[in-house]
């Protein structure tokens, strides 16, 4: 099924070795010549390294501000372009070309602006304060002077190996419980665009909980990954769901390769692969194992993963058991993940010096806590060019991105052919739960074999396997409606409005404008906790985020935009959004969007910026 790769290096050829099951044959050649310095950037809207130029042609960056790159050997000047003008937006922008065809076949605009000063240092100044009396009551604690809720070590235990490490729960105990009443609050309704909380209080700062009986009612929901909507207790996903509950019941009780392969599990994972336009998928009960269970799978020792700085715990936890060696890369930025390619394929594995059996490199689709868009052309382009293998996470861009839904491939026109393995979760845009890993056949029958959730794991339940079918077939249209295609519309033309309403209210929003992950930022710690708080008051569910899921200044509120969700119900959410933003001093944007360029950059790349 495999067959050899050599690394020829001037005239010196290396042993081959031998590739594991998802590859073809593949010669790598190390470059003869030093790379030209490029554009050094995180998040950029586009820019072209030489793999992109010797594969596609150029590519179009929009860029604002008057930034000028320099010393970048591709992009040869600024010029300024008339953009299509939009009512109440006076922001002149200002594009970086080259003189070749652009790799994008639509705009692709990303703002990260920057953090101000002052904000920066209060923020810093806050954490500064908890932490301070954070110490002074772990005193008080230690002295039984304030009562201690965290567990301890019993005093007959002291000279034993310790269970707790006390300065590890540090954060936990002084300042997440501060606002730990922000999370897990208990649901009593389907989580669509409005759902239904249970009602609860605390007595002793937020250490335990009781409820009061009261469900708050008709909570608009911002916080939910309910993307198309189908996340329902009625319609047709719902109806078929409970025949097939009826005739198969809940439960399996066994696993795929043994009792446990149903007809309906057949079914899936053929709807999955049309849908998807590959030639073999197969399904898992939990999103997350499909990382941490199938990495694993497909590299080993010997092998080398590149893996973007911002990715998901899940594939962080699969490259890790893998036992592969493990580089991170910038997030999103191409000349980071080319240098990493190039000097994988020159030096090789670290002492012997012998080629990789493999590298692979892992991305996402849509970034859960940045809302930024991977760069999917250019990550194509340099796997062609250093004969690399692609691992794509489409958790959260499968079905929410794309003219018809198909995920991130589908929305920058590409083929899925280019993408090595594709991964995806159901528990997003479908409304059900498990993950999918599609591909070739080949790669498919290898994972049946190999993969410890194939092998071990239970198989799915027959309710959850027919909302994904019936979801699935209705985005393609195969149900006879047009259902599924107006909720793919409604969803971009839902964010589209959403991000431009908090951008002209003043709010700093991270992300592309196309993602319907769109983080606000809220910076100082204590506004994390009062803006959950305050939206609730006033019926809106929100999602906040710190450190240390977050930078430590830049702390946030996230918000996931549904196809459920009514211009009404945007317009009221917006409108609380806006108070409480003037009541917490939260509109914190200069109204001067900076390019996601700016972000995490060497000094010595960019001149200054120009007003």
């Amino acid at each position: 099924m495999c067959q050899t790769e050599s690394l020829q290096c001037g005239c010196k050829t290396l042993p081959a070795r031998s590739l594991s099951p998802l590859c073809t044959a593949a010669t790598l050649r190390a470059p003869t010549r030093k790379l030209p310095s490029r554009l050094h950037h995180r998040r950029a809207a586009m820019t072209e390294s030489p793999a992109t130029q010797s594969a596609n042609g150029g590519a179009c960056q929009r860029l604002e501000n008057g930034l000028k790159p320099e010393r970048n050997g591709l992009v040869k000047s600024l010029h300024r372009c008339q953009a299509e003008e939009e009512e109440e937006e006076e922001e002149e922008e200002v594009y970086a070309t080259s003189p070749h065809d652009s790799l994008y076949s639509r705009p692709f605009i990303e703002s990260f602006e920057e953090t101000p000063m002052l904000v920066a240092v209060l923020t810093y100044m806050g954490y500064g304060i908890l932490t301070i009396f954070g110490y002074f009551r772990d005193y008080l604690r230690h002295w039984k002077i304030e009562k201690c809720y965290i567990a301890t070590e019993k005093e007959e235990q002291k000279d034993f190996v310790p269970l707790y490490q006390d300065f590890e729960n540090f954060y936990t105990r002084n300042l997440y419980m501060r606002i730990r009443d922000n999370w897990n609050r208990p649901i009593c309704s389907v989580p669509g665009a409005k759902m239904d909380l249970l009602e609860r209080e605390s007595h002793d700062y937020n250490w335990t909980f009781k409820y009061t009986g009261r469900v708050v009612q008709d909570v608009i929901n911002l916080g939910s990954y309910n993307y198309l909507g189908f996340a329902e207790n009625t319609g047709p996903c719902a109806d078929s769901v409970a025949e097939v509950t009826m005739k198969y019941g809940v439960g399996v009780a066994s696993t795929r390769q043994e009792t446990g392969n149903l007809d309906r599990h057949e079914e899936m994972e053929k709807v999955v692969a049309r849908f998807l336009g590959v030639e073999s998928a197969m399904a898992f009960g939990m999103g997350f194992a499909t990382n941490s269970m199938n990495i694993p799978a497909l590299a080993g020792k010997g092998c080398l993963i590149l893996s973007d700085e911002l990715n998901h715990a899940s594939l962080v936890l699969g490259a890790r058991l893998s036992g592969s060696t493990i580089r991170v890369f910038k997030h999103n930025n191409m000349q980071s993940l080319e240098k990493l390619l190039s000097e994988a394929i020159v030096h090789g594995q670290p002492r012997t010096h012998r080629p990789w059996k493999k590298i692979l490199i892992v991305v996402e689709g849509i970034y859960s806590m940045e809302g930024s868009i991977v760069r999917l052309p250019e990550v194509i382009a340099l796997k062609k060019r250093y004969q690399a293998y692609l691992y794509l996470d489409e958790a959260h861009s499968i079905g929410a991105l794309g003219p018809r839904g198909r995920g991130v491939v589908d929305y920058f026109g590409l083929d899925t052919s280019d993408v090595d393995v594709m991964m995806g979760t159901f528990t997003k845009s479908f409304g059900a739960a498990g993950g999918y890993i599609a591909g070739k056949r080949e790669l498919i029958e290898y994972l049946r074999c190999n993969s410890h959730s194939a092998v071990y794991a239970t198989s799915m339940s027959p309710p959850v396997v027919e909302q994904i079918i019936t979801s699935m077939k209705c985005i393609m249209g195969e149900d006879g409606t047009t259902i599924g295609r107006d909720r793919v519309r409604q969803l971009a033309d839902n964010t589209v409005y959403f991000r431009k309403r908090l951008r002209e209210m003043g709010f700093i929003t991270y992300g592309n404008n196309d993602s319907p992950v769109v983080p606000m930022m809220l910076y100082m710690p204590a506004k994390i906790g009062a803006f959950g708080r305050e939206m609730l008051k006033r019926n809106i569910g929100v999602v906040v985020v710190g450190f240390p899921a977050t930078p430590i200044i830049e702390s946030r509120a996230r918000f996931c935009i549904s196809a459920a969700h009514t211009k009404d119900m945007l317009d009221r959410a917006l409108s609380v959004i806006s108070e409480v933003g003037d009541l917490l001093q939260l509109k914190y944007s200069r109204h001067r969007k900076l390019p996601s360029l700016l972000r995490h950059l060497d000094n010595d790349v960019y001149e200054d910026i120009d007003d």
